[in-house]
């Protein structure tokens, strides 16, 4: 056996059993590693503090919970009136706003951020519904489309009332037009915030 490797291995374990008597955010001066405890942020490198706490937690806690219960809400009203989920919707108004209604899968799986698996098995229950048809590429046989049907683009044009009546309602009638632009400022400051387009089709 290769006892160098052995040795590393047991270094690397007894760094880790001397590290859980030190104090959060203690530097290693062996190793010139810094020790946080498991549950802990890491510690700041200025004068931010390491924990989150007061309006900031409030924030971060507030915005995560009202999205999920939004989003909870917006399927459930969705899959009640029309028989599809929030995921569903999104995938026939991306193909509904592209060229022909169709886009490649691999395009639509980035778009909606799912895993070519993910998405393979979303528009497949689409597919068996009637919605959505797949197209193969006539110059590149690895490449599938997804083709948003007729009956899939009047799935969309109903569904959006009720989308669209619901997101009026769980979210934009909490604040008014002042506060509503404001907020569409400060959020589109986060990673994968975008603009344009249109959350229904007419």
């Amino acid at each position: 056996m290769d006892t160098s490797a052995t040795d590393g291995i047991a270094s690397v374990v007894d760094a880790a059993h001397d590290s859980r008597d030190a104090a959060p955010g203690t530097v290693d001066a062996a190793t010139n590693t810094v020790t946080v405890p498991p549950g802990a942020c890491a510690p700041s490198t200025g004068e931010e503090s390491s924990s989150l706490e007061g309006v900031a937690l409030e924030a971060w806690r507030s915005y995560l919970q009202s999205h999920a219960t939004i989003v909870r809400m917006l399927d459930a009203e969705l899959i009640s009136e029309h028989g599809i989920t929030t995921r569903d919707y999104e995938v026939l108004l991306y193909l509904a706003q592209s060229p022909d209604r169709k886009l490649p899968m691999s395009a639509l799986a980035e778009s909606t951020m799912l895993t070519r698996s993910g998405i393979t098995r979303l528009v497949d229950g689409l597919v068996a519904g009637g919605f959505i048809e797949r197209v193969s590429c006539p110059s590149d046989a690895r490449v599938s489309y997804a083709q948003l049907t007729d009956d899939g683009f009047e799935k969309l044009r109903s569904a959006g009332c009720t989308h669209v009546g619901s997101i009026r309602r769980l979210f934009l009638e909490h604040f008014d037009p002042d506060e509503t632009g404001q907020l569409a400022s400060l959020l589109g400051r986060l990673p994968g915030a975008g603009s344009g387009g249109s959350c229904s089709v007419e």
